[in-house]
């Protein structure tokens, strides 16, 4: 049988992520973590190892190469409706000169996240206890991970996004119905259809900033 973390190296490579040793016990540590904290704070319906490894673990990594593209210098991300920290912490593992804030309404979720930034000893992440609406800040890119519809996204997370910055929405199949229906001042400028090794699933990054005024 395959070990853990070879499979988690396998499809980073697939993806284009280069792993550290360290990086690679993080992500495993931080799977471990949620499987053992989901039976009290129910983070996930995905209840086993090789369930984590690919619906989170490397659905999340499927963001890293295209975030670094699209943000390669330093900054703060807010991952809104983080959860248990999805793509929020995998971000922080795999970005470490970029700040990472999960944020959500459910305080024990934010609290997982924080209980994760200590345990992984991770520097750059928060988990924040709040509502998007009524959180203050300027963030380079607002990330969201089958968060709500876009339009609820963007119209929820507008007045934090820097000047210049830009959304990182992650969905499964391309969500047309929403892509028709775009608020005001959005601008989607790149619609990038992912492939995550060992799910059978469609997925896709919408790529958003605010409209030139």
């Amino acid at each position: 049988m395959t070990a853990p973390i070879d499979t988690l190296r396998a499809g980073a490579a697939a993806l284009g992520v280069a792993l550290s040793e360290r990086q690679g016990e993080q992500l495993l540590a931080y799977g471990t973590l949620m499987l053992k904290w989901n039976k009290v704070y129910n983070l996930t319906a995905v209840r086993d190892p090789a369930g984590v490894m690919t619906h989170h673990l490397l659905d999340s990594l499927a963001a890293v190469a295209p975030l670094q593209r699209e943000w390669a210098g330093k900054g703060k991300l807010l991952d809104v409706g983080s959860g248990g920290g999805l793509p929020g912490v995998v971000i922080a593992i795999m970005r470490p000169d970029i700040d990472v804030s999960c944020l959500d309404a459910v305080a024990k979720k934010a609290a997982f996240v924080q209980q994760v930034a200590v345990e992984l000893e991770l520097p750059n992440l928060r988990g924040l206890h709040a509502r998007v609406e009524s959180l203050t800040g300027s963030y380079e890119v607002v990330s969201s991970r089958a968060f709500a519809s876009l339009p609820n996204f963007f119209n929820g997370s507008v007045h934090l996004l820097a000047p210049g910055g830009v959304w990182l929405a992650m969905k499964g199949k391309v969500p047309s119905d929403e892509l028709a229906v775009l608020p005001k001042g959005v601008a989607v400028f790149h619609v990038e259809q992912l492939t995550v090794p060992g799910l059978d699933a469609e997925r896709c990054i919408v790529w958003a900033r605010k409209e030139a005024v």
